[in-house]
């Protein structure tokens, strides 16, 4: 039966994802005066509680790899984000917000939808966490897939490096990690690896109120910044490596942390 659900799942691709199931019912989220960040109920708690099984997790991730990649490195242009190595905590909130119309992605919800429960919404995760890091990322300076012959690399990447990492450090570094290692307890989540374009997408929704399911603390601190910060602050968060997590550069399969 599983099978056929990811076999039905991937032909959904072919004639778009979001026409293969109704989106959840909306939540109320941080537009709400009640909302709570990361209410611990319902099904996310419950996955939190068990042990994922890896073996059972890859099985389930046939269905995300088809837009994340079996490596879980996802797209290099930001429409797919690297999953790779991210917190199985994260990973279960994100996927359970999803699932309960707390975080509005229509493209993933049909996906997300195919997972049965909160044991296997576990099993993914713990899945996904345990993939090496790709190191070849969407980064401020990389080359775009579709880029003309005469495509120059951006004369100003040590300028915006520079700048992002001050800002980095004055107030994102305590809670996202000195090597974007972000905190695995707190649901802060592993922003290494990311790539550039969707680390810009994401912090531009959370700043303009656009991604529901924000933490509150995080928009107080992005709020005041513009566009051009936001810029710095991507491209400098793309270029972090964690020591010990990422792939081996130029392997041939991808790799799994031990």
């Amino acid at each position: 039966m599983k099978k056929l659900i990811i076999a039905a799942s991937l032909a959904i691709i072919a004639i778009g994802a979001a026409h293969a199931a109704p989106p959840a019912a909306k939540k109320e989220g941080i537009e709400s005066k009640d909302y709570k960040w990361n209410a611990q109920e319902g099904e996310k708690i419950e996955a939190l509680t068990k042990k994922g099984d890896k073996k059972n997790g890859e099985e389930a991730y046939e269905v995300c790899g088809a837009c994340h990649l079996p490596s879980g490195a996802g797209r290099t242009d930001g429409t797919f984000p690297q999953l790779a190595g991210q917190h199985s905590t994260v990973l279960i909130k994100q996927m359970a917000d999803i699932r309960a119309g707390l975080r509005d992605n229509p493209t993933m919800y049909p996906f997300a939808a195919t997972l049965t429960d909160a044991q296997e919404l576990a099993d993914v995760s713990a899945y996904i966490e345990s993939l090496c890091i790709p190191v070849d990322h969407g980064k401020y300076d990389s080359k775009p897939l579709d880029s003309a012959k005469d495509w120059k690399a951006p004369a100003d990447t040590a300028q915006q490096l520079a700048q992002g990492r001050e800002l980095y450090e004055k107030e994102c570094k305590t809670c996202h990690g000195a090597n974007g290692e972000g905190v695995k307890d707190k649901f802060y989540p592993v922003i290494a690896g990311q790539h550039y374009k969707y680390l810009l997408r994401q912090m531009t929704e959370i700043r303009d109120g656009k991604r529901r399911n924000a933490n509150p603390d995080m928009v107080s601190i992005i709020k005041k910044y513009d566009d051009k910060q936001l810029v710095a602050i991507s491209a400098y968060q793309s270029s972090l490596v964690m020591p010990g997590n990422m792939c081996k550069p130029k392997a041939g399969a991808p790799a799994k942390k031990k």
